[in-house]
């Protein structure tokens, strides 16, 4: 085949000639890149844009916290007594403290053994029943580990029961069992270097008074079997006590301002409201201050804070929009009508009052801050401080949502972003009832073992059985006692938080959820005890009930004793809660959205999906993408006319080329013919 090469006949450079053929045919092409390189530099800008947005977003959900304005700061004068820390609840003052005990946990010890792995008894199978209680009316004789005269006094939480048999009737057998079985006991072993080294020792897990260890053994040995002689440990008179108490059971015992307090934990956070107190040792005689006061540091790094993320929000808009004449340079988002309608939403939020009335405090200025000549704000800060010092109350409402009822029993609880700022009525029409249920007579006070100890239970939804503790009760109140003591206790009650209050009247027991609304019911459903409750036949229940009433004179949804504003209202999303009071117009809930509060609410639409800066960064992906598209089909536009010209060319190359044969042909011809002639 033989070789050939466009412009060799010719002497055409058609690779040159097609070449800038072609290019020109591009220049279309590259003002796409252009194009394109510009829409991702916006692309980058508003990304850039986004993170500032967002970093001005966190720093105003953090003041849209009311606690951020009313922090307390808490101290003790000699830290080593006890640590404290207050909530913004907590009212400024000082408290003298002494502390006269720690609460503890109880610790017991078992009698030694050679080995903590060799067999104790024959394994007959063995029942160990723990429970929790007070001991009380009794002492306790160090030297031989038992008590005296003591009563135990159950504390209602339950009992656990762990089993030992042959497989597990060693020291260390005993130890896992106890540990696995979650009885709120500790079992390790120690040993102490004596002729009988290995000794478990028991540690209650919960402190204080009401925590003390009952341990029956029920001995498949018998009652004088060898786990029986170990381990049982009961502190009722004449009951069997075989471990050593090395640390009893106490509650933290301490005063404020003279007044005595008994708490079982040493975190205490009722006895001075809105503190947490910290127990660390005693000081008898010795009594420290506990002082609390208002922080305004926080407020005012919460205000500069405010001013600081402001102004960085609005100089980064400002630059990524600027122009400068001098240089004739743009920056990358110059010109785009999304940016200029931000900076304008943003300052715009600063020019109208703090509406709802919830807080005397309703300008920026008020405070000391105030808008500069370049649109940045600056702050007084002997205005601020001034203003600190006489209105520390008002000054949250000035950036977060505040709420603020006129009525004592009817506050304020929260809001929606949907919530309008705004004064609004409020009528209560019908207060929330909590569900009861009364026995129709009078108790039988005698609870026998398995014959009417035995009450099922059914407390806002949650069923359970329990077994009343047996024996013949001084009076009603007590078998009341006993009976909240078991409900409250009961395991499936507690991840719920249900509870009830049990009275008595006359020796007739009455039961009452805690809880409040249509949810609330406590009903005796059976058991061996029902009839000798008296909550059989005659019995009477009645269901708890919502509460009803009106919010800026639109019928709230009332659950519980909550009344929430209605869908579509001014009011939409506002939580008032009842607690008590009368019926009829309860006076007035005021709703305001301080300024970081709104700005909070903007910034959320500005960044949402579909925000401005979502559909202006979708249109510019959109741009790029159909520029893409379009320089794809001009390539390949491209590529079939740089084949039509090199194919034309190519052609033309070989007509020049047979032309300048023939040429070349003609010349010899006439040459010869010359010669001839």
């Amino acid at each position: 085949m033989a070789i050939s090469s466009p412009g060799i006949g010719s002497n055409l450079d058609v690779n040159s000639i097609v070449s800038q053929l072609i290019a020109v045919d591009k220049k279309p092409i590259s003002k796409l890149d252009l194009k394109t390189t510009s829409f991702q530099a916006k692309l980058s800008g508003f990304g850039t844009l986004k993170g500032v947005l967002s970093q001005f977003q966190s720093t105003l959900q953090g003041l849209s916290d009311l606690s951020r304005f009313q922090g307390v700061k808490t101290a003790v004068t000699d830290a080593t007594i006890a640590s404290a820390n207050g909530l913004p609840t907590a009212t400024p003052g000082n408290y003298s403290l002494e502390v006269s005990k720690l609460a503890q946990s109880q610790k017991l010890n078992a009698a030694g053994q050679a080995s903590s792995s060799t067999a104790i008894g024959s394994g007959a199978t063995t029942t160990l029943t723990f429970d929790l209680g007070t001991i009380s009316g009794g002492s306790f004789n160090a030297a031989s580990g038992t008590y005296t005269g003591s009563s135990f006094e159950s504390n209602g939480a339950g009992v656990k029961t762990v089993t030992i048999d042959s497989s597990n009737n060693s020291l260390a057998g005993i130890r896992d069992a106890i540990n696995k079985a979650g009885a709120g006991v500790t079992a390790t072993i120690v040993n102490d270097g004596s002729n009988f080294p290995y000794r478990l020792s028991l540690s209650v897990a919960a402190p204080g008074k009401n925590n003390s260890l009952k341990l029956s053994v029920t001995d498949g040995d018998g009652p004088a079997g060898a786990l029986s002689a170990l381990l049982a440990n009961d502190p009722s008179p004449g009951g069997t006590q075989s471990l050593k108490q090395t640390a009893a059971a106490q509650n933290a015992e301490f005063s404020v301002d003279g007044i005595t307090v008994s708490k079982p934990t040493n975190t205490i956070s009722d006895a001075i409201p809105g503190v947490t107190l910290n127990l660390i040792k005693t000081n008898v005689g010795a009594p420290t201050a506990v002082t609390v006061a208002r922080d305004t540091s926080a407020i005012t790094g919460s205000v500069n804070a405010f001013v600081k993320s402001f102004n960085d929000t609005i100089t980064t808009l400002k630059n990524a929009s600027a122009y400068n004449a001098a240089t004739g340079q743009a920056a990358v988002l110059n010109g785009e009508a999304s940016i200029r309608s931000i900076q304008n939403q943003i300052r715009g939020v600063l020019t109208s009052p703090v509406a709802g009335g919830a807080s005397t405090l309703t300008l920026l200025s008020q405070v000391g801050v105030t808008v500069q000549k370049d649109g940045n704000l600056g702050i007084d800060n002997t205005k601020l401080q001034a203003s600190i010092d006489t209105n520390f109350d008002q000054i949250a409402g000035l950036f977060s949502a505040v709420g603020k009822g006129t009525d004592a029993l009817a506050a304020f609880s929260s809001a929606s972003v949907k919530t309008k700022p705004g004064a609004y009525d409020l009528v209560v029409t019908r207060l929330a009832s909590q569900g009861t249920t009364t026995a129709s007579a009078a108790a039988n006070l005698t609870i026998t073992a398995g014959v009417n100890d035995v009450v099922d239970v059914q407390l806002d939804g949650k069923s359970t059985s329990l077994i009343l503790k047996p024996g013949t009760y001084t009076n009603a109140a007590a078998l009341a006692s006993e009976l909240q003591s078991k409900i409250n206790g009961a395991a499936v009650f507690a991840p719920v938080g249900a509870k009830v209050t049990v009275t008595e009247s006359g020796g007739i027991i009455s039961l009452k959820s805690n809880l409040s609304g249509s949810a609330s019911s406590i009903l005796i459903t059976g058991g061996t005890a029902e009839a000798d409750l008296q909550f059989g036949a005659g019995a009477s229940t009645s269901a708890g009930q919502d509460v009803v009433g009106t919010i800026g004179g639109v019928a709230a949804v009332g659950v519980g004793q909550n009344l929430t504003g209605a869908a579509g209202m001014p009011s939409e999303g506002l939580i008032v809660s009842i607690s008590g009071g009368l019926l009829g117009n309860r006076g007035t809930i005021n709703y305001s959205k301080g300024y970081a509060a709104q700005l909070n609410t903007l910034t959320t639409a500005l960044l949402a999906a579909d925000g401005p800066i979502a559909s202006r960064t979708n249109g510019l992906n959109t741009s790029i993408k159909d520029l893409a598209k379009t320089k794809d089909e001009l390539n390949a536009r491209l590529a079939d006319t740089e084949k039509r010209y090199r194919a034309q060319f190519t052609a033309l190359d070989s007509v020049i080329s047979k032309m300048s044969t023939t040429s070349t042909f003609l010349t010899q011809q006439l040459a010869n013919l010359s010669k001839s002639t």
